[in-house]
């Protein structure tokens, strides 16, 4: 590996939304840095670590029919079965819900889990609980989408948590997306649930960690029964 593609794999490319929080942050460390020297420390930190939660890396996103890709980086926290949220004009049944819950410390662009068309986008404001809180999916404010996949309806919901204070959408409806593409970022800890049919098995558990728009969590073109999981 060159110096030049260890510098790229070391510096990934920093998502434009998070541009002005950067120059903010420099130019509050640079000011408290001339009135006291660790406040200008402190300040270079916190711009870092702004840096680092802008962060915009390319992913490999496995091309295939069917599969249902992470559309968060994070933890799976909650696989319940729950109707979509009402915004969205699909059936009141159930489906099968997989929550990423993401920390202040995960990456934060969130990608289509599946290949369809928006049929609609609908933003709810709303509450700030903790977004690992399941009354978070229905009291917080939240960006929902409804993809039609050629398997069926899909929902993703963007929820914001005790830190996030804005959802960002990237697309609008009747935009055509492909497994893994980006369609919003959520700034500053929060979550994003995934709608499947109930006839669809997870392939993931409770606890486990994902890369958006890598880790595969359910095939919608397979009959494969819910896998078992241990922790060690």
């Amino acid at each position: 590996m060159s110096l030049l593609d260890s510098v790229k794999k070391l510096f990934v490319p920093i998502h434009k939304e998070g541009y002005p929080f950067i120059a903010v942050a420099a130019v509050a460390s640079a000011v408290l840095g001339h009135l006291w020297t660790p406040f200008g420390w402190i300040g270079l930190i916190i711009t870092l670590w702004i840096c680092y939660f802008f962060r915009d890396p390319v992913r490999v996103t496995p091309q295939r029919e069917g599969l249902v890709i992470s559309p968060a980086d994070g933890r799976i926290s909650m696989i319940v079965q729950a109707v979509p949220p009402p915004e969205l004009e699909m059936a009141a049944e159930p489906m099968t819900r997989i929550s990423v819950f993401m920390n202040v410390f995960d990456c934060h662009v969130n990608r289509s889990p599946v290949a369809g068309t928006l049929k609609k986008m609908a933003y709810t404001p709303g509450l700030f609980l903790n977004a690992e809180l399941d009354k978070a999916s229905d009291d917080n404010e939240r960006n929902a989408l409804h993809i039609e996949t050629a398997a069926g309806p899909v929902a993703v919901v963007q929820i914001a948590g005790l830190i996030a204070r804005r959802i960002v959408p990237f697309v609008k409806d009747g935009a055509v997306l492909a497994p893994g593409e980006r369609f919003g970022l959520i700034r500053f800890g929060s979550r994003v649930d995934v709608y499947l049919p109930l006839g669809v098995k997870p392939l993931v558990s409770v606890g486990q960690t994902m890369i958006a728009g890598e880790s595969v969590i359910a095939d919608m073109a397979s009959a494969e029964p819910a896998r078992s999981f241990r922790a060690q």
